[in-house]
């Protein structure tokens, strides 16, 4: 039986903390989101627990009648709890030292690992063969680089608000696709 994982990073939001709303054009994405899986039976809908991330699909929730579930491991990675003014040069240091790990925060390593399993604990389930999982631009890109070692800082980099990978299970392996384009998707 081949199991279809559709990893959604969340639409255009107003912020990083965890209660920041969508922006209004992020709502619209939301809206989009159903166009987009309107071939597809969707069977469960999993979201970190940030609003944004809940609000992206959202919509998608209420047109299949599926409830949405919570996962904290789906929680944007912390890269440290003190104020870093060169964060971007941090968070692409870890990109090449999975264990680095600053102030409060945690290692790619730790990170990758929460999604993962995530992940894992989906395509060992037996009743759900296509499920969608919203989450975090640092956390997917975490995912993705488990399934594809050359994903890298620069890849994070390329990612969308929204952006849809699916993960494609099929005999024990593993095929990973981006089947978000930005470029023939309405512009919003």
């Amino acid at each position: 039986m081949q199991k279809k994982i559709y990893i959604i990073r969340h639409c255009e939001a107003l912020g990083q903390p965890s209660e920041s709303q969508l922006t209004e054009k992020g709502l619209k994405q939301a809206k989009y989101l159903v166009d987009f899986f309107s071939n597809v039976k969707i069977d469960r809908i999993i979201s970190s627990p940030y609003l944004r991330a809940i609000q992206s699909v959202e919509p998608l929730s209420e047109k299949t009648n599926i409830k949405i579930e919570i996962d904290e491991r789906l929680s944007e990675r912390t890269l440290c709890t003190k104020d870093l003014p060169d964060w971007y040069e941090k968070l692409k240091a870890t990109f090449n030292d999975m264990e680095l790990k600053f102030e409060g925060g945690e290692s790619s390593q730790e990170a990758k690992s929460r999604i993962v399993n995530v992940v894992e604990e989906v395509l060992k389930r037996g009743n759900a063969n296509n499920t969608v999982i919203v989450s975090h631009g640092n956390l997917i890109s975490l995912l993705l680089k488990n399934y594809n070692s050359d994903f890298d800082f620069e890849g994070w980099k390329k990612l969308s608000n929204p952006d849809v990978f699916q993960i494609n299970c099929i005999n024990n392996e593993v095929i990973l696709e981006r089947i978000w384009d930005e470029d023939k998707v309405m512009k919003i």
